[in-house]
Parts: structure tokens; sequence; C-alpha cells
């Protein structure tokens, strides 16, 4: 069982401690599901969190603010029991926050779709040649009578190919670099949007290359206003980056469970591995950047939650620190694991896979340190 004493933290109210309660129960009854078919599974599982109504949280109605907290909550919990569904969660709110944050009335339809489980949402923003450089895209809006054309592709995109609605960001001109964005809301079954290809990775989930060839959007796509796209996909991330941190923290602490397991019954020289000391300084520094993991994460979160207008750098401190430190935990969790580590079927491979791309997505560790460095030289 993991620890939930981080639940009585002044981070949370009693709202969130109800949800992680009622969340974990239904975890445990419904979870993980057969990732024997990817792309099944991850539609599967949307319909699921639909149902159970655990998808209102990953957007915002009129009136409504993403509570950032409730996210982390639902991520960790999520990433402990089953990676795939954690993603599936996690996409319908990146997907459509956006909408969440500055979607017209009409576009918000689309978001009370995908908050009940009814279609499937995907963030558009990188590009073959500007993984991490935003203000590098080339995919172009050009703006014709009635609306836009969309030309251009993009690639590693969650949901590719399963996705109902893309929110993509393109090149609008009104400026060079950043200024010159827009973000467009644009429906799957477009004339002109296909998918080049199907992307494999060490942990599967639906990725994709997608070709946008002349993609006719109305001007009612256009969300907020022309040429604040890059505004648009950095709030997008303000929110959600220290969500993924939250997502790494559960993989953390489904691995200090393996291993608490693994060392209180596997025997070495006829004691259990867990009397050995250094084995006992292996689990004190797992436990302690759990918990260093968790301080960051949601004091990004309740910062946030509080009214702040951007919380870059907590965020980004969140993000990188959580998905770094579960990445040393899971890979100590495999060590005591011995060759059990790296045999499928068990939870530290699969963990093992399932945490390197954390390190990646939503601006990689390196660019987080270059945001943090840039939020405390302009303080000085």
């Amino acid at each position: 069982m993991a620890d939930k004493s981080f639940l009585e933290w002044p981070f949370f109210e009693d709202r969130h401690r109800d949800l992680a309660t009622a969340l974990e129960a239904w975890c445990v009854e419904m979870l993980p599901v057969d990732h024997s078919d990817v792309e099944a599974a991850c539609r599967s599982l949307v319909a699921m969190l639909g149902a159970a109504g655990w998808l209102h949280h990953s957007g915002a109605g009129v009136g409504e603010r993403l509570d950032v907290r409730s996210l982390c909550v639902i991520r960790e919990t999520l990433a402990r029991h089953d990676g795939l569904a954690d993603f599936a969660f996690a996409m319908q709110g990146l997907g459509m926050g956006a909408v969440s944050l500055f979607g017209s009335s009409e576009q918000r339809l689309w978001l009370e779709k995908t908050r009940r489980g009814a279609a499937i949402s995907g963030f558009a923003l990188t590009e073959p040649a500007s993984g991490s450089d935003v203000a590098a895209t080339v995919t172009l809006a050009e703006k014709v009578e009635g609306g836009y054309r969309i030309t251009g592709e993009k690639t590693y995109i969650s949901n590719g190919g399963i996705a109902d609605v893309y929110v993509v960001i393109a090149r609008t001109g009104e400026a060079p670099g950043a200024r010159g964005l827009s973000a467009f809301l644009v429906p799957a079954d477009s004339a002109g949007l296909s998918v080049v290809e199907r992307i494999e990775v060490m942990a599967p989930h639906p990725l994709a290359h997608l070709r946008f060839d002349g993609v006719f959007v109305p001007d009612g796509a256009l969300i907020g206003t022309q040429g604040a796209g890059f505004k648009v996909a950095m709030s997008v991330l303000d929110v959600f980056r220290s969500t993924v941190g939250a997502a790494a923290l559960g993989f953390a602490r489904r691995a200090l469970e393996e291993a608490l397991t693994r060392v209180k019954t596997r025997q070495i020289g006829g004691a259990a591995l867990a009397e050995l000391q250094m084995v006992q300084g292996h689990i004190a520094d797992m436990a302690l950047q759990i918990d260093a993991s968790a301080l960051l994460v949601y004091r990004a979160a309740w910062t946030k939650d509080q009214g702040a207008a951007r919380v870059s750098r907590e965020a980004a401190m969140a993000k990188l620190y959580a998905t770094e430190a579960a990445q040393r935990v899971i890979d100590t969790a495999l060590q005591l694991h011995g060759g059990d580590g790296v045999r499928h079927g068990f939870a530290v491979e699969s963990l093992y896979r399932e945490i390197r791309a954390l390190r990646i997505y939503e601006g990689a560790s390196d660019v987080q340190r270059i945001v943090i460095a840039r939020a405390i030289l302009g303080q000085t």
C-alpha cells in the first residue's frame, strides 16, 4: 500500500483527500487493463474514465477553473496502477487545455465530449525540426476567405491516429518567432489531415506523425486571438507540467512498493535483504526522493490553484526533479530485484520503460533547467 500521509499536508483540502480515496478504490477494481492492443486499450480507458466521472476533472467548463491539485492527485494515482491509464487521462486534459483556458462557447462543445469520454483529444505542437523550440514552428496557417488553410507536419503527437480532434499550433505570421503563432481546433476527419506514420516507442503509447495538406478550418476554429498561439501553448504547459511530475511520482511510489516487497521476502545468507544496511540505505534514498518530489509537485499545483498567473519556475522545478528522481528510484528498485528486474512481467521492468519518456515530453529536462535559470536570473 502506497504512503498516503502526504494527503495530510496543508496543500490539500478534504475534497482532494476524498478524490484520492475514491479513485484508489476504482483503480484497484478496474486497473490495469490489457495492453496487447494499445490503441484499443486507450479508447477503452477513455470510455471507462469518462463513464466513472474522472474525466470531468480534465477540463474546465464555463465559469470553472482547472484544479491543478486534483489533476496531480489523479495522475499520481493512475500512474501507480497503470501507466496507460495515466496517459489516457492526461491527454484528455492536455489535448483540450487550450479550449479549457481560452476556448469559445462553440469550441467548448468538443470539451464537453472529451470530459464525458465521448471523444479523444490530441495536442499537435511538436514538429520534426523543432522539438523543444516552439518558436521555430513552420506549419503554416494561411488566411483565406472564411477561415485558414493549414499546411505542415507534426510528429510525436500523443493520441495521433485515434484522436477525434486536435489543437494545432501553426504560424500565422504576425511577427517572427513566437509572436507569429496561433492555435486552432482541428477535427481529425478534416480533409487533408492524414497519419503519415504510427510511431512505436519503448513504452507503447499511441503516437503518430501527422501531415496537414491544405487543411481548411473556419474562422471559428481559431482559439483565442490570432498571434497568441505561443501564449496559449505556454499557458497549457504551465498547468500540465506539474502533472507530469505527479505521474512520475506515481511511478516512483509503485517502484518503492515493489522494492519493499522484494527486500522483505528475498533471502540472502539466511536473512531478508531488508536486514542489510546497504539495502536500507537504498530504501532511505528512495523515500527521500519521493517526498522531495511530492513537495515540489504539490507546491507548484497549490500555487497555481491560489490564482498565480504563471508558475513557470515552480512547474519546471517540479517536472524536472520529479521525473529525474523517479528514474533513479525505479533504477534502484530494478537493481534490488536482480535479474528479475529486467524480465517482462515484473512491474519494475515496465516502470523502467514507462518513466524514460517523462524526462523528454512537455519540455525535456534541460529545457526545464533553462526555464528555472532564466527565472532566477530575472530576479537579480
